[in-house]
Parts: C-alpha cells; structure tokens; sequence
C-alpha cells in the first residue's frame, strides 16, 4: 500500500490539474461571440473533467481524513471548499433555466445574435445573475482552497513530516 505521502502528492496534482481545465473552459466562453450548442458543448469538454480531477480527490482522499487531522488550517481548508461547491450548486440553478429558456427559443441550434436574452423569460436576468455569482465564487473560493491546500501540502509533506 502506498504511503500517506504519495496520496498527498497524487491529490494535489490531480487538484492542480484541474485548474488549466477550468481557464480553458472559462476562456472558451469569453472568447465566445455567440454561445451555441456547439461552443456549449465544447466548453464542457473542458470543465466537466476539471470538476472530475478536482471532485475524486476531495471525495476518496481528503473528506475521509478530515476529522483525524482537524485543526485551523485544516477546517478553513474545508469551509473554503465546501463554499466552492456551494457556489457551484448555486451556479447551477442559473445554468438550468437559462439552459431551458434558450433550448426553447431554439438559439442554440439557430442562434441570433441580435435576440435579447432577457426577452426570453421575465427571470432571465435573475438567472443569469445566478450564473456569474456562482461562477465567481466557485472560482474564488476554490482558488483559496487550493492556495491553503498547498500550502498544507509543502508544509506538512515536503517540510513536515506528515499531516496524517
């Protein structure tokens, strides 16, 4: 069986190589004139193995141990991911209905630039607000996560002699 260590190391690789996953997706749609299935699906070629990468440590190796080794850095670590993932479920409830709303209006398959997505549902807006607050936040506490995750990591592994 391999040490604690080496667990350590392939979570953190596997947590950091999600990141250039999540950039390329976000990029995908910024770079985006016009979001159409194709752009749609495209995009979450990218971020659904970036979740995978950074889900399957989270759920196998790090929440298993946590209460063996709590203690400050370790509980912010937590809450700051459990936060990311509340934003994501928070994205999500935009993603859906905007989702909905636009595979009504056929715009991913015939898409028109000049259709105000707003004009499509009186919660559009709403929605969409959703969306980018989600968005922000799973990124911005998932950042915080992983910088503490590293630091944990080169302290307690490289540094240190072990956190477990």
């Amino acid at each position: 069986m391999a040490s604690e260590s080496t667990y350590a190391t392939i979570a953190a690789l596997l947590v950091t190589s999600s990141l250039p996953f999540y950039l390329y997706g976000a990029w995908i749609m910024i770079d985006a004139e016009t979001v159409t299935w194709n752009v749609l699906v495209h995009h979450l070629k990218f971020i659904v193995p970036g979740l995978v990468l950074n889900t399957v440590p989270v759920v196998t190796w790090m929440i298993p141990r946590l209460l063996n080794q709590l203690s400050g850095l370790s509980a912010l670590h937590a809450i700051l991911g459990l936060q990311a993932y509340a934003m994501l479920v928070f994205a999500l409830t935009g993603i859906v209905r905007i989702f909905q709303a636009k595979r009504r209006a056929n715009l991913y398959h015939d898409p028109d630039p000049d259709v105000d997505l707003d004009d499509l549902h009186e919660n559009m807006g709403a929605w969409r607000g959703r969306l980018r607050i989600g968005v922000f936040g799973y990124v911005l506490f998932w950042f915080g996560a992983w910088l503490l995750g590293l630091y944990r990591y080169v302290t307690g592994y490289m540094l240190g002699s072990g956190l477990g």
